[in-house]
Formats: C-alpha cells, structure tokens, sequence
C-alpha cells in the first residue's frame, strides 16, 4: 500500500512539474499580427492571462524568419506566421506544433507586377525577383501554374525585402513577386502593372498563431487565454466607432503607417475578426488541399529537409483529416480553442 501510495505522489509530481504559469509569445510586423502589439499594450493579453493564473510575454521580433526560428528552437512557447512556414520550418525540424488560432489569409497581399506588360503570360522568359522560398514564391508559383507556366519558364532572383523596392526602381529589373506594403508601392510605380495576386488563390497563405503542441496540451491555460485575447481585440478592431479606429490608429502607427495606409493592407486581407469564420476555413475540406499543395511545392524546393523522401513525409491534421504521414504529424489545426470561443465557454 506504502509503495502505491508513492507511486501516486510520483505520477503527481510529474504532472504538475509539467504544467507552467509563464510562457512567451513572438510575433513580427504584418498587418494581420499587429493586433497582438495592441492586445499587448492595452492590456487585454494580460488580462486574458490574469483570468487563468498566468503570464504571457508578448514579444516583438523584427525579423520575421527569425522568430520562427527563434520559437522552433524553444525560445518562445508561440509564434506568428503563415501555413506554409509552419510546416517548413518548426513541424520539417521535427517540432510538433499546434495553429491555435486562424486570424486570417491573404486576399490580394501578395502579389505579381511587371514593368511595362499587362499579362501575366507575358511573363515568360523575365527575371523574377522575390524572396525566395517565402509564400510569395508559392504563390508565383500557382501563378504560374494558372497560365501553363512553370519556374523553368521564368528565372527566379533572390532578392531582401528590404531591397525590393529599390531594385524595382532600376531599369533592369522588370518584375516583382511581393507582398504589402512593398506590393501597392511597386504597383504605384510607372508603367507598373499588378498581374496577378493571391486574392486568386483565396485561403491558401494563411496567416496563424501556432503554438507547441507540447506546451498547448501541458498547459491548455495558454490555449484559452491566447484565444480570449485574440478574439476580444477583433471585436474591438471589427467595430465602427472610436475605440475601433483608435486600434487600428495604433497598430497603423506600430508598424510604420497611417491609418489610410494600414486600412488599405486590411482590404487585401480576409481578417476573420469571429471565431465563426475561422472556423469555417478550419473545418472545411478546402485547409487539407490547401495544405497538399503546400506541402507538394515545399518538397519540390528542398524545404521538408533533406530525409523527405516524397511531400507526405511530414504529417499535417487537419478537422477534414491527415495529409500526409499520420505516423509522423507535425502541424495540426486544431479548431477545439476557437470553438470554445464561439461557444462562449472561454
């Protein structure tokens, strides 16, 4: 009985030693993650944490791919960033992590614009510079595919964001593949022209809040406090009377725009400012293709890593089923936090 008894205090010692009170969350400049610096500044993330007994550091990073890579690493128990990275970088380095919550996907963000041609078919045989590997990449590269086309069609030159404008501007370069704000100031150039853009391709590059899914099932506080944030900032941001204007004046400001200029980014993004549309493109079978086609275009470019046999060697589940190795998931979106949400049990 003694040795029961032990046996008992020590499986619930490991439990608890397991459950956390302070975690870190990481997010970077983009139209649909500016939300977490308002919910960070006014509070409303602290007092989502305060309700479960936590705390929740929300940290800026400035360099995108750098906190991705900060949080595959376990420097930070969430991050922001796009499907496509999610499964690229954390879930092929073998972190299992978790889209908690689906804020939204680009509408016309990312985009094709050729110096003096209209056509994206006139395309063929250009020098197309982009960040490549970046979700603009696949997008150019269902572009492409729209039209007949492929990348041995086209010449891809890697080029910084922080220098696609300028390079744009030179008389050698004739087309860009990028997203916003850079998009509307390349397509505002002369002689420019926006031939294709991801409003065509809708639900594909889904902008997240991915957590570790260790973390998320040790500590499903985390989950509820992140989703609480999250969906009471969208009410505060959806609305039409001052306090929405005044967040938006605030995220406009806190990633280097006006008002106008951050409104303009929300009208090329389908923000899904209730858990009821989030839902929506979670649950439908629409997320798995989606998700295929991601995997077929990170595994044609070497990014799944270098023992991927084929594009279902990394496992991603989602409400409509496993894309992929079941025996080796990586990537799960899980609507049971935004469910919670729309239930109201939050």
């Amino acid at each position: 009985m003694k040795r029961l008894s032990i046996l008992l205090l020590f499986l619930l010692l490991s439990s608890t030693a397991s459950a956390r009170d302070s975690f870190r969350v990481c997010w970077s400049i983009y139209v649909g993650w500016m939300p977490w610096a308002y919910g960070a500044e006014q509070g409303i993330v602290k007092k989502w944490a305060d309700k479960y007994g936590i705390d929740i550091e929300v940290v800026q990073i400035n360099d995108y791919i750098e906190s991705i890579n900060q949080y595959t690493a376990g420097e930070f128990d969430a991050c922001t960033m796009t499907n496509m990275d999610a499964l690229t970088i954390p879930a092929a380095g073998g972190v299992d992590s978790t889209a908690l919550v689906v804020g939204d996907f680009s509408n016309g963000n990312d985009g094709i614009v050729l110096k003096g041609k209209d056509s994206l078919e006139d395309i063929r045989g250009q020098s197309v510079h982009l960040v490549e590997l970046s979700v603009s990449h696949y997008m150019l590269a269902r572009a492409l595919e729209s039209v007949g086309l492929s990348e041995r069609d086209i010449q891809v030159v890697n080029t910084s964001d922080a220098d696609l404008v300028a390079v744009y501007g030179t008389d050698e370069v004739t087309a860009v593949a990028t997203w916003n704000p850079l998009l509307n100031e390349v397509a505002s150039m002369p002689d420019s022209h926006k031939v294709f853009d991801s409003s065509r391709i809708p639900g594909e590059i889904i902008d997240l809040l991915v957590v570790n899914t260790e973390t998320l099932e040790q500590n499903p506080a985390l989950g509820k406090a992140l989703t609480g944030a999250w969906y009471e900032i969208m009410a505060v941001m959806s609305g039409e009377d001052d306090a929405a204007r005044a967040a938006k004046t605030y995220m406009a400001q806190a990633s280097g725009t006006d008002l106008a200029g951050y409104e303009a980014q929300l009208a090329s993004t389908e923000m899904f400012y209730t858990p009821a549309a989030a839902l929506e493109l979670t649950n439908s079978p629409r997320l798995k293709t989606t998700m295929q086609n991601v995997a077929e275009f990170s595994f044609e470019h070497g990014l799944l890593g270098e023992g991927a046999p084929d594009a279902t060697f990394i496992g991603v589940e989602t409400p409509a089923g496993v894309y992929g190795n079941p025996q080796n998931i990586k990537l799960r979106f899980n609507p049971t936090y935004m469910q919670m949400a729309l239930d109201g049990s939050l």
